[in-house]
């Protein structure tokens, strides 16, 4: 009778001493998570990521110390370098978030930051795809659709420089109406689906927030690389250089308005 009887005390025993180690582990989890953030706001990004690597060991449960890890992981990525070290800090970052994703797919941060990476390691096609799944989740977030828009115009762009400099050509920006036919035909087999497709989500952007000056500046490029496919049709040509035009106007205009709206907020009056 008394060994029956000891038996569920020293299970109940058991699990207290189990949630007890739990709960201290938390608490060294959030310590260090604490010292992470402070290294962060210092700029100390070695530093943060050995304080959330810590926080992630004692507590994976605990989703937002993985974000934490894979953002400090992103700040370490310089934009456009090509190296091995800026190469593994990016990958670093995206398994951190790819793992916050699979906890929960519909993590914004996540899919934008993976989106980032990529785009900072100029890797174009996986930053649209990134950038797309960020509108699956979120179909109006104008940051995504304009970030596609100008991916495709700077693929685009790069298409059109290279097939006109093998003719000894440089871009005026006017549609190139002197490029060989050959020259014409190259660049509108690369660069139709890009330009199609960017200056789809570029107006997308637009729709979203009628205040993006930027998409407005993107859609007016991408008009300048629609001239480029017209190939002998200078009516063609010059309607997309009107319309070019009619972009950049409006990009001045609203960048204007923009900028009287954000030095009334600053001199404390906001207009409506």
């Amino acid at each position: 009778m008394n060994r029956i009887a000891r038996l569920p005390v020293m299970a109940a025993a058991t699990i207290l001493l189990v949630v007890s180690a739990t709960g201290c582990k938390r608490l060294e989890a959030r310590d260090q998570l604490n010292k992470g953030v402070e290294a962060y706001k210092e700029a100390k990004y070695e530093e943060a990521i050995d304080h959330f690597q810590k926080a992630v060991n004692l507590d994976p449960t605990y989703p937002m110390t993985r974000t934490y890890l894979a953002t400090a992981y992103a700040q370490e990525v310089v934009p456009g370098l090509d190296s091995p070290d800026n190469e593994k800090s990016a990958q670093l970052a995206i398994n951190e978030f790819q793992k916050v994703l699979a906890a929960d797919p519909t993590d914004s941060t996540a899919l934008k930051q993976i989106a980032t990476m990529y785009y900072d390691l100029k890797q174009w096609d996986l930053a649209k795809q990134w950038q797309l799944k960020v509108l699956q989740v979120d179909p109006k977030d104008a940051d995504a659709a304009y970030t596609i828009g100008v991916i495709d115009w700077t693929q685009a762009y790069a298409n059109a420089v290279k097939a006109l400099q093998g003719a000894g050509m440089q871009d005026d920006s006017q549609g190139n109406p002197k490029m060989p036919k050959k020259v014409c035909s190259d660049i509108e087999q690369q660069n139709t689906p890009l330009v199609t497709e960017g200056l789809n989500y570029l107006q997308k952007a637009v729709d979203i927030r009628p205040s993006d000056d930027e998409a407005m500046v993107y859609l007016n490029l991408m008009y300048r690389r629609k001239a480029d496919l017209e190939c002998g049709n200078d009516a063609a040509r010059k309607a997309d250089l009107a319309q070019a035009d009619m972009w950049r106007e409006k990009a001045l205009g609203t960048r204007k308005a923009n900028e009287e709206k954000a030095n009334s907020k600053v001199n404390g009056v906001v207009m409506q």
